[in-house]
């Protein structure tokens, strides 16, 4: 795995149109949840570049403050921008239910946010009681509140904090009998109030779809928002007339972590089949600035 020194931050030189349509995509996500959006886009838009940048060094960002989720959000956006990215991916819940809002104001390329998917669900259930899994943060935004007003109609929907799937995805662990016994304080209670549907509303719960099946079998319907995702991005890319030429051949995608990336090249390795290079870079902010100059620890 590759441990080369940061990029340096600079402003990309200005691009005709056919310069821009080889330009990559830039997907960011506080960990490795991102991954799920990536092997959706990947699949959908075989002929665009991808640039993925993990935060892993301040994950979980569902147990931060929202001036932090920020921050973060804002400064990994900007050096995505300025390693040339045509267009952005916030491939995390909390991200873009916290600052979405933020970056648009900073930042001029197309972006694109995620979000619970709290109007498939409401379409998709019967027995009208469905499940959300999603951060704490997630759950406590106006962003989501205002998405339960708008498409939940009589659908009730029982929301449940995931405390602890996070980190231990970020491990690399989707199917240890203390997940499972996690998963299964979780889904049960949704199990007997009636649900028959599942949101992930965390872009690293996809990464759990086999363990929760195995749990609940087909008692609920999972929705995972990555395809849609993809589906938009695409939108956004011909709106612009930003789409890579087909044939392009870019490669692998290109990883980059602000830890030592090591978990990130697993999961990629593991559950995307993609053995691609990590490497570390330092991406400073305000909220990380003291801690961003002290040096990390990084595999021999």
């Amino acid at each position: 795995m590759s441990t080369n020194p940061s990029l340096p931050l600079s402003a990309p030189a200005a691009s005709s149109p056919s310069t821009l349509n080889r330009a990559p995509i830039g997907i960011f996500d506080s960990g490795l949840g991102g991954l799920s959006v990536l092997r959706a886009v990947h699949a959908h838009l075989p002929d665009e570049a991808i640039l993925y940048a993990a935060d892993s060094r301040y994950a979980p960002y569902g147990e931060r403050d929202d001036d932090f989720i920020g921050d973060r959000t804002l400064a990994i956006c900007e050096w995505l921008a300025a390693q040339g990215a045509k267009a952005l991916v916030v491939a995390c819940n909390t991200a873009t239910a916290q600052s979405i809002a933020l970056v648009r104001e900073r930042l001029s390329i197309p972006l694109i946010g995620v979000e619970p998917g709290i109007k498939p669900a409401a379409l998709r259930s019967t027995s009208r009681v469905a499940g959300v899994l999603a951060t704490q943060v997630t759950l406590r935004s106006a962003r989501f509140q205002d998405l339960l007003n708008r498409y939940a109609a009589d659908c009730r929907f029982l929301c449940q904090p995931g405390h602890g799937l996070v980190q231990a995805i970020e491990r690399c662990d989707v199917g240890s009998d203390a997940l499972r016994a996690l998963l299964v304080g979780y889904l049960q209670p949704m199990l007997d109030a009636g649900a028959d549907t599942l949101v992930l509303g965390c872009t690293h719960y996809p990464f759990l779809d086999a363990t929760i099946r195995d749990i609940v079998g087909d008692r609920l319907a999972l929705i995972d928002t990555s395809v849609a995702i993809a589906r938009q991005l695409e939108r956004v890319l011909e709106q612009r007339n930003l789409r890579a030429a087909p044939g392009s051949a870019p490669g692998l995608p290109r990883f980059f972590s602000t830890s030592d990336g090591a978990h990130l090249h697993q999961l990629a390795a593991t559950l995307l089949h993609l053995d691609a290079p990590v490497q570390h870079v330092s991406i400073p902010s305000r909220r990380t600035s003291a801690s961003d100059s002290q040096p990390d620890s990084l595999p021999a």
